[in-house]
């Protein structure tokens, strides 16, 4: 994020600490945070991503204790209106000191001269230091029973990474980059102007501060090349149809020997033919007869680990009811679910002569109808 962007936001408001909150106490508030928001905790919630990402921004400015610093320097320059509208030495002033006047169209430039690299002995600018790298997706298609108990699986994908020749440096196998001489590895050139010290990147190296003299043949000095690769990852128990999960480190390789972004694996669950899912409970429809949901009876029901368990029917048990085997569900994160069984009255589409005689014989032993009731007048 560009310096002149941090005027408009708060990041201590963001972190809910302080301006003058120590390091331990601004840690913990940003670990609190990140667990919260996190993605892995909030499966296909656009909101707390974005939160995470505005959280992580943040941090990844008053973590670091030279950005932290030009970070306040920069809100104090801009609270006092040392920088405001078009003027940067505060408005209804035609010029700063000496008379001299500012093109605002380059205030950018000038914020970074004063907070970051074109100030002497300044760490390089954005865009010349390291740079993390994207991160990535990836699906992964999973059978039920895998999302249900886990698995340790490979996902593939084909993506920029390290390039394998010269493991990313950009140089032939036995040579190494070298500092540019020009800039002296800064990746810029300062241009004092009195109480302002501009810069701009260096030509020689194009803002990397490095030369690569003998560039590697694989990815001509990119030090990225473009290719298939597997990439392990553990699925846990109970993982769900649409989730994320965030493999930290293994998306695209950063720029400038920045960090590598993360990779993102979106599961896929099959259907299963005999289960469905509710939640942290399974479900299950258990076919019966007539007589067994008339009289009552034991059923054997299946469950998705093996061992079957009995369920007992009570006498006159209606077509649709839902029983629940307790424990018998999906474990995610140390909670167990239920096996809710839902049983069905099965109708015969044929019957023999003796199965037609009975049933003629109950039609004829149960003289009221369900439906008299409908008949009735009010």
């Amino acid at each position: 994020m560009p310096q002149h962007d941090w005027l408009e936001k708060d990041f201590y408001k963001i972190l809910g600490v302080s301006d003058d909150v120590d390091e331990k106490e601004l840690t913990k508030a940003y670990r609190k945070l990140a667990r919260k928001y996190h993605p892995d905790a909030n499966p296909n919630d656009t909101s707390a991503e974005e939160k995470f990402k505005e959280v992580s921004e943040a941090y990844d400015v008053l973590g670091d204790p030279d950005r932290r610093r030009e970070y306040d320097e920069l809100r104090k320059y801009g609270a006092s209106g040392g920088f405001s509208g078009g003027n940067p030495f505060g408005a209804g002033q035609a010029g700063g000191p000496g008379g001299f006047s500012f093109d605002t169209g380059n205030l950018s430039d000038i914020l970074g001269d004063l907070f970051g690299a074109g100030r002497r002995g300044g760490r390089p600018g954005p865009g010349t230091g390291p740079r993390r790298g994207d991160d990535l997706e990836a699906e992964l298609t999973l059978s039920f029973q895998e999302a249900v108990s886990g698995v340790t699986t490979s996902v593939h994908l084909t993506s920029d990474a390290a390039c394998s020749t010269c493991k990313g440096s950009g140089s032939a196998p036995g040579s190494n980059p070298e500092r540019c001489p020009q800039c002296d590895g800064r990746g810029v050139l300062d241009d004092d102007q009195g109480f302002f010290s501009l810069s701009q990147p260096c030509p020689r190296c194009s803002g990397r501060g490095r030369i690569i003299t003998t560039p590697c043949p694989t990815c001509r000095a990119s030090g990225i090349e473009r290719k298939q690769r597997q990439v392990k990852v553990r699925i846990p128990a109970g993982v769900k149809d649409g989730q994320r999960i965030r493999l930290k480190g293994r998306g695209a390789p950063g720029r400038n020997n920045g960090p590598a972004g993360d990779l993102y694996v979106i599961v896929k669950v099959g259907v299963h033919t005999v289960f469905g899912r509710a939640g942290e409970n399974l479900t299950i429809e258990v076919p019966v007869t007539f007589a067994e949901a008339t009289l009552g009876a034991k059923v054997t029901v299946p469950t998705l680990d093996g061992p079957t368990v009995t369920l007992k029917l009570p006498p006159a048990t209606p077509s649709g009811k839902t029983f629940r085997v307790k424990g018998k569900g999906v474990t995610t994160n140390g909670n167990i679910g239920d096996l809710l069984v839902t049983v069905v009255v099965d109708i015969p589409t044929e019957l023999s002569e003796e199965q037609r005689s009975a049933v003629e014989a109950l039609a004829a032993a149960t003289p009221r109808s369900p439906r008299e009731h409908l008949l009735e007048t009010p």
